[in-house]
């Protein structure tokens, strides 16, 4: 089968690598993909705004199914594009894709179907906004709409905190805003939880825990993910009946009654209180950095469960698990989320190969005469797995040690809350 992926991060070099390793694999386009995909797969440069050029290409090389990562051409309706031109593809379609493309959607279909989730109100001005915050208690959570790769949320501890957020988000900081989120202020840990669905029946992808943070200890401003561990050390089966029923279920059966068509992965990001599940967010795709930490813990032919996807027959499958523990450590440039400098060079890596239980998945990369440029905020994903969570740390920081980019900075405590320091 050729096979293609869109997206340039870690998580579509994680995908990559997976399918590199089917057996049905006979060629694989990246859409544009980064360094890491060029070693294993064609990098092919067209803008994923360019859907006619996207779906040209795709028909001119015989595509037999075409995989989405990122969120934007998902909410943006890439998936009902290619399937009106009959082209297989993998992923929500637009309407679906709204779970991610507005928290405002979301939070409404929690109120219609009685999910566990934060209080909330919704604001369509700067001024009830204010009046509003002014007689809260904090802290509080206000949030931009739409898609903000993982930035447009704040979490205020006072009024001042409050009133900087709204007014940079209807100010335009993540584009036109014609609403706002105030939610409250859910305490508890924060656990990723990832579902595979047909459009007719689920089954659970593993779970994750994101560091947002951009330092230790969980300091410093939001990014997009500094790291990861899977599974989850909350995760019971106790409380994966919790989010199935209370969660995953009641929003399935809202977008089946209105006849979305879901074939894709489900992430949603929860805060577990007490053993209680409250949904925070959905991402309509795998996590970035939690693909690049669950993927390599799968034992099944991952090209096999996308294509029983995609036909309506992922109840053929059982999904298989390695009994082992999975660590992401991402190596970001120096000043991400903020400024950051591109185009360095990155030595040490050209002759690294991705052996089995120790993986290096690019992000924020380009590989040009013969050797690796960063390109981006996230420039590397160091994967470990072991049946020691700690072994598994300890061995992704030894990589990081070795590579020895002086551009780059790293959190070196991926998984602090598990694992016995």
């Amino acid at each position: 089968m050729k096979i293609a992926i869109i997206g340039s991060g870690g998580r579509e070099h994680a995908i990559c690598h997976k399918i590199f390793e089917s057996k049905n694999v006979e060629k694989i386009f990246c859409i544009p993909g980064n360094g890491g995909t060029q070693k294993i797969a064609q990098n092919v440069n067209i803008n994923l705004d360019n859907f006619e050029e996207i779906k040209s290409f795709l028909n001119y090389e015989n595509v037999d199914l075409t995989i989405i990562g990122p969120e934007q051409p998902l909410v943006n309706g890439i998936v009902d594009y290619l399937r009106k031109n009959r082209l297989k593809v993998f992923g929500p379609d637009k309407f679906c894709s709204k779970l991610e493309g507005s928290k405002i959607f979301t939070k409404k279909i929690c109120k219609i179907e009685k999910i566990p989730t934060a209080n909330f109100q919704i604001f369509n001005d700067i001024n009830s906004s204010l009046k509003y915050l002014k007689n809260k208690n904090y802290p509080l959570v206000v949030k931009a709409d739409g898609l903000a790769a993982g930035k447009g949320v704040y979490i205020c501890g006072n009024f001042l905190d409050a009133q900087k957020a709204v007014e940079e988000i209807f100010g335009g900081k993540f584009g036109k805003a014609e609403e706002i989120l105030i939610e409250d202020f859910l305490s508890g840990e924060e656990m990723s939880f990832f579902i595979l669905y047909d459009n007719n029946t689920f089954q659970v992808f593993n779970t994750a825990q994101d560091h947002k943070r951009v330092f230790d200890g969980d300091k410093g401003k939001n990014t997009g993910g500094m790291g990861a561990y899977s599974p989850s050390r909350l995760i019971t089966d106790e409380l994966e009946k919790k989010i199935i029923n209370k969660i995953i279920s009641p929003t399935l059966k809202y977008l089946k009654k209105e006849n979305g068509i879901y074939i894709g992965f489900l992430y949603a990001g929860l805060m577990i209180k007490d053993n209680e599940p409250y949904l925070i967010e959905y991402n309509v795709r795998m996590g970035d950095p939690e693909c690049q930490t669950i993927l390599p813990l799968l034992k099944n032919d991952f090209l096999e469960i996308l294509k029983n996807c995609i036909d309506g027959t992922l109840n053929k499958i059982k999904l298989n698990w390695k009994n082992k523990k999975s660590i992401c450590i991402v190596l970001a440039s120096k000043g991400y989320p903020d400024q950051f400098e591109k185009n360095i060079l990155i030595n040490n890596l050209e002759n690294t190969t991705n052996i089995e239980d120790q993986y290096i998945f690019h992000a924020g990369t380009k590989f040009e005469k013969r050797k690796f440029f960063s390109n981006g905020g996230r420039v590397l994903n160091f994967v470990s797995i072991n049946e020691n969570l700690k072994l598994a740390r300890e061995s992704a920081l030894s990589i990081i040690k070795i590579i020895n980019w002086q551009n780059g900075h790293y959190r070196r405590d991926i998984g602090y809350k598990v694992i016995d320091n």
